[in-house]
């Protein structure tokens, strides 16, 4: 899955070097962070939000059974990192 999303966003955005996808698996589903150069989050979103819609839905089409979820990482935080409650 790393892969699949990792070869879609690096045809969609101007900085393909610095886009990182990092998987977490849970019991029955499978969550991707993605992360791009600042500069390609509009590419990313797309109009109204449907590229990343878009890329959502080749994600759980091609997962199979097990859910899968892909969430665009913020800045303040590391791909793939749970933010805390403190």
């Amino acid at each position: 899955m790393v892969e699949l999303v990792h070869h879609l966003v690096r045809g969609l955005v101007r900085h393909p070097d610095q886009v990182e996808v990092t998987e977490t698996e849970g019991e029955s589903s499978l969550t991707l962070a993605l992360r791009v150069h600042p500069d390609d989050l509009d590419s990313i979103h797309g109009p109204g939000g449907e590229t990343l819609r878009s890329l959502r839905v080749v994600l759980s089409a091609s997962s199979g059974q097990r859910r899968a979820v892909l969430e665009l990482a913020h800045d303040d935080e590391p791909a793939g990192d749970e933010p805390t409650n403190e």
